[in-house]
């Protein structure tokens, strides 16, 4: 178990680099912070190369970290590393849990340019709530590692495949595996209540404000649409994601 008590220290100026994707791209490595993320990291196989844990907190004892590298700092280091307003005291450096292979999965989300990460974060978490095989993740969107992307999965981030991949490519292959592929714009679309569902299917969400690409639109099977019975011009993308997924499960 180390300890660090001077914020000069490199140790930690390499720390809050990673706040940035290019450090992250770099490395192949991110930070997670509080006791929830860590906890999940720690019940998956995501490798953690270091917990970083302040003076002031005590490691719960049901915590496996025997096998862990440990790393002790004062609570104002800890501020300091913190991407979050108010830290938990307990954070971790991992390896970018490695993105699986598209391929034998039966119920799909995929994601076209969505920016920003409260929304992405919480498309993953409705993903794997409502037990999605995986979230597939485009071009143009929000990196996956962000740390308010992570906070807002609220650890299913851990427990989903996430793919980034072309979509144009992964759609042909979803159409030649016979998955119908659902898109979701206001043209030429129906009522979602009014899709003929089977047992596999991928939807796909698109930018916030720009919806869906109309060239993925053109390779979908059905378009679908949410209807709005009040006076807002459109619903979240994530609320969307939510409704859709759940009627299509």
């Amino acid at each position: 178990m180390k300890r660090i008590e001077s914020n000069k220290n490199p140790q930690i100026k390499q720390w809050k680099k990673l706040h940035t994707k290019k450090e992250r791209d770099n490395t192949g490595t991110l930070m997670i912070e509080g006791f929830h993320l860590v906890e999940e990291a720690l019940k998956s196989d995501v490798n953690i190369q270091e917990l970083i844990v302040s003076e002031a907190i005590d490691i719960p004892s049901s915590w496996d970290v025997d096998n862990l590298s440990i790393t002790i700092v004062t609570e104002k280091i800890m501020k300091e590393i913190s991407d979050t307003d108010t830290s938990q005291g307990v954070a971790a450096i991992c390896k970018q849990y490695s993105t699986k292979e598209a391929g034998n999965f039966s119920k799909l989300l995929l994601i076209d340019a969505v920016q920003d990460p409260g929304n992405l974060g919480t498309m993953i978490r409705t993903a794997d709530a409502a037990g999605i095989d995986a979230v597939i993740i485009g071009d143009g969107s929000v990196d996956v590692y962000n740390s308010k992307v992570i906070r807002s999965t609220q650890g299913s981030i851990f427990h989903i495949p996430i793919v980034k991949a072309n979509l144009h490519e992964t759609i042909d292959q979803l159409k030649q595996d016979r998955i119908k592929v659902y898109g979701t714009s206001l043209k030429n679309a129906v009522d979602y209540k009014q899709a003929i569902i089977g047992e596999s299917f991928a939807l796909i969400v698109g930018n916030e404000g720009n919806g869906v690409h109309p060239e993925l639109l053109e390779k979908t099977d059905q378009n679908l649409y949410i209807p709005i019975y009040g006076k807002s011009e459109s619903l979240n993308v994530a609320v969307a994601a939510g409704i859709l997924l759940y009627q299509l499960v």
